[in-house]
């Protein structure tokens, strides 16, 4: 297939899968934006992948200008951002997930092209229902503030758009092609490799009212992820801002199970419970990070029925098949 498309943060962790996946389509004609600066290990991501270019970051913004997109793209997969949660520089985050994506929208919509971008799941904040609507968006740190806020001028410009344009709030995705990401990377990524360096995994003790292991978080595998972005691709009908998690939410102590039930093995008995691996100190807990405090989200749980309702039918990958079908790769 000769489609041009674009994938910005092409090299990091779900705009590698999607890469992939449109490899897996036929689709070859890629090119990957991204800055391989201070992380250029974000490159092995890429081994495995056809791509027929790969422009910097900052090559990029100046070719956008210059009406790169003019050039027969087909779509844009907008998956660069700085994700750290964690960062602390204002500025900085702004520039790269709010002015950026505005002004690669704006060459979007020049050229009528369709426009995928990464939103999150942390413009909920603290709250307790998760649905896309303003009432319950009050995110907890400038990386959910820039997010929400490029969701809110998408928002006020969607009657005007000329062409087809989706966010996908993000919640927290897990998978291959994360090993670059450190810290921020999936709890299933750090759990295995606690395991294999130390024969146990540790993990936060209660907070925010939840008991030892027991925050919730609605854990989707980055396989489903790349699925709905090219369902959009497919169906140009589909336009707006979508959750995308699974609609369940499962505790960090289910996480840290599957991981010890994979090394583990239960013989005649079967898997552990989490009982069990608390009792043979399989599972530890630590104390919950001061930094976070005030920072964190404890629950989250996507209301799908917005994605449900556009069409998108497929099923979700439970966490415990989705986590193990994980380490098999991380173990290859």
């Amino acid at each position: 297939m000769d489609d041009l498309m674009v994938v910005t943060g092409g090299a990091g962790f779900i705009g590698s899968n999607i890469v992939r996946g449109l490899n897996q389509r036929g689709y070859n004609n890629l090119v990957v934006v991204d800055n391989l600066g201070n992380n250029s290990e974000k490159f092995a991501n890429l081994v495995d992948c056809e791509i027929a270019d790969f422009i910097d970051k900052q090559a990029f913004v100046e070719l956008l200008e210059a009406g790169y997109l003019q050039n027969n793209v087909r779509a844009v997969f907008h998956q660069g951002a700085c994700s750290d949660t964690m960062e602390l520089d204002g500025r900085y985050m702004m520039a790269n997930n709010f002015e950026y994506s505005k002004q690669l929208l704006t060459a979007c919509q020049q050229a009528r092209i369709p426009f995928f971008y990464a939103s999150s799941a942390s413009v909920y904040g603290s709250g307790e229902v998760f649905a896309e609507e303003r009432v319950y968006e009050a995110p907890l740190n400038v990386y959910g503030y820039s997010k929400f806020l490029f969701d809110q001028y998408v928002r006020r410009r969607m009657s005007s758009f000329t062409a087809q344009v989706v966010g996908f709030r993000y919640f927290n995705v897990y998978g291959p092609r994360e090993q670059h990401k450190g810290r921020m990377a999936s709890v299933a990524f750090h759990f295995y490799n606690q395991y294999k360096a130390q024969g146990y995994i540790n993990l936060f003790k209660g907070s925010h009212g939840y008991g030892d292991g027991c925050q919730l978080r609605d854990f989707i595998h980055v396989d489903d992820v790349v699925a709905v972005n090219l369902s959009c691709l497919d169906d140009s009908s589909r336009s707006g801002i979508f959750n995308l998690g699974t609609g369940k939410a499962s505790s960090f102590n289910d996480v840290g199970l599957a991981v010890v039930n994979y090394f583990v093995d239960g013989g005649t008995t079967g898997p552990l419970s989490l009982a069990q691996a608390q009792e043979k100190g399989l599972i530890r807990y630590v104390d919950f990070p001061a930094g976070l405090e005030g920072r964190y989200q404890s629950f989250t749980q996507a209301n799908m029925e917005r994605l449900r309702s556009a069409g998108y039918g497929a099923p979700f990958k439970e966490v415990a098949t989705g986590v193990v079908d994980y380490l098999r790769v991380l173990d290859q």
